[in-house]
């Protein structure tokens, strides 16, 4: 145990945002202590079943939150070293220039940022290399400039993508390698070489990586910084609240629960909160004191508010011709990212999904009743599918929040038709195109048991906006640097920060601005 020594810097969480900043302090020789609230998730043959993973949701934190009518769901959340890219599909797009401008959609606005995205370029190039992203800048002919192409080529196409890829450029479009992380060396064929970390197999997309070979958190940035001498990690620790001086102006102790119910206090010069945009938001609201009454760095009462989580659909086709696809995840479309020739306000993107199989399709059954052909077994299904994600912005509105209640439980208000006219367009468009895509042009399935979506409000994977960054402290809760407005050493990392959160998954993001702040912090604690 740690408790009662002085860091340098106390980082909140392991995901995305924290276990790089934490990497990105490591170098720098000060003393530097990461909290978790998790553990190690255990290595075993359940992080590649299906059943276990989307059916039964065996690591989904065992906890509930509720809705604003008061009902309560379970939250698509994973408390482990690494956070929840233990999880994520490792898909790292950057966003596109326009989305750092202000955007109008035909929902309402997409509001700018405060930063520019040739601010963010030079760390979107160090994060795509630290992440092992596979890719090729260029590709897309929407994407914004890069000062270098990527370290590591695309994971090359199976025959059924290529197909389709090749489909795609025949209507005249931009079809393009997604950009992936993963520790994967591949022949001329594109299979993993004898000596590849990551062995090519088609369970990289929402199951935790047996091998290693998925660049997470916790393999890319959490364990290379535990090597360092001056830093620590403490897991199982449930920071409950953070106090702060008399002034208010200073966090003098974070205050964790230990997995076995005792407290623990521990102190920094610096504190950074990167619990996920959710329990940030929660941590920050329950802190509140006399100096701060509605919660810490909430002067502007924008705290918990603005929360963002994507207009997504899961979809599954049917293919005239087998699917033998494993790694399916190399393909990504952004032609009507912002507008198409028959609608002036943007759609959003569509990218692949992880292979669907037999047990996905079992545990979907219940929901396609009248939808699927009833003369084809889950498994021959299972052979013929072919599976998307389609992505759309949500906006950022006030009243969907992050709120709790007496008992100090989580509510998270959502309008669920949110700006959601582009997303159907895009399926529209999707759905249009099927037979010319070698696809059965009746059979567009929802996919809604990938990422436990059950019901809309659970689907947390891409949570964002709820302490969010910018330069009128009367409208945002920290400034550019992400450091709060109304206290002198509490910065927050992970995907909270976003004013607006586009329409491509934003880990890459996260970790980008992770390393920027990391900077920022180096220089002040140096």
């Amino acid at each position: 145990m740690v408790d009662n020594q002085q860091y340098d810097v106390i980082v909140i969480g392991t995901g995305a945002g924290g276990g790089t900043l934490a990497h990105r302090l490591a170098p720098t020789g000060k003393r530097v202590l990461i909290l978790e609230r998790g553990g190690y998730l255990p290595r075993e043959r359940d992080n590649w079943e299906s059943t276990a993973v989307f059916v039964k949701g065996k690591y989904r934190a065992p906890e509930f939150w509720y809705d604003k009518h008061g009902d309560r769901f379970p939250p698509e959340v994973n408390y482990y070293v690494g956070g929840n890219t233990k999880f994520f599909g490792a898909a790292l797009f950057r966003l596109r220039p326009e989305d750092f401008g202000e955007l109008r959609h035909h929902g309402g606005i997409s509001p700018a940022w405060p930063l520019r995205y040739e601010d963010l370029e030079p760390y979107y190039t160090e994060a795509e290399h630290l992440y092992l992203v596979h890719g090729r800048h260029g590709e897309d002919p929407g994407e914004g400039p890069a000062s270098a192409q990527y370290a590591l080529p695309p994971v090359l196409h199976e025959p059924r993508i290529q197909q389709l890829s090749d489909d795609l450029e025949s209507q005249g479009l931009h079809p393009f390698h997604l950009p992936i992380g993963v520790n994967l060396t591949q022949d001329a064929e594109g299979r993993a070489t004898h000596d590849s970390v990551c062995i090519r197999c088609n369970r990289v997309d929402g199951f935790p990586c047996l091998v290693r070979g998925k660049a997470d958190s916790q393999v890319v940035c959490v364990d290379p910084a535990l090597t360092h001498d001056n830093v620590d990690m403490v897991t199982g620790a449930n920071v409950r609240k953070l106090e702060t001086d008399g002034t208010g102006r200073t966090v003098t102790a974070v205050v964790a629960e230990l997995e076995d119910g005792s407290e623990a206090r521990f102190s920094a010069g610096i504190v950074v909160v990167a619990c996920g945009a959710v329990n940030s938001a929660a941590l920050l609201l329950r802190s509140a004191n006399e100096r701060h009454p509605r919660g810490l760095a909430n002067s502007s009462d924008v705290v918990g508010r603005h929360y963002m989580r994507h207009n997504n659909l899961a979809l599954m086709a049917v293919s005239h011709e087998p699917n033998d696809t494993q790694f399916q995840k190399t393909l990504a479309l952004n032609d009507w990212y912002l507008g198409a020739d028959d609608w002036e306000f943007p759609l959003g993107g569509i990218q692949m999904l992880g292979k669907s199989d037999a047990d996905q399709i079992k545990g979907e059954a219940p929901r396609w009743a009248g939808l699927a052909s009833p003369d084809m077994p889950f498994e021959v299904l299972a052979h013929h599918a072919v599976d998307f994600w389609l992505c759309g912005e949500d906006l950022p509105q006030p009243e969907n929040r992050v709120t709790l209640d007496e008992n100090g439980d989580i509510h998270l208000a959502l309008d669920e038709k949110n700006n959601i006219e582009g997303l159907k367009r895009l399926q529209h468009k999707l759905r249009g195109m099927l037979g010319k895509l070698g696809m059965h042009p009746h059979h567009l399935l929802p996919h809604s048991l990938y990422l436990h979506k059950g019901m809309p409000i659970g689907a947390t994977a891409h949570q964002a906006g709820t302490v969010r960054f910018g330069t009128d402290p009367r409208s945002s809760a920290l400034d550019v640097d992400c450091k709060a407005h109304d206290l002198d050493n509490l910065y927050v990392v992970d995907t909270s920060f976003f004013p607006s959160i586009g329409a491509v998954n934003p880990s890459l993001t996260a970790i980008a601005n992770a390393m920027r702040v990391g900077d920022l912090i180096a220089e002040r604690v140096r």
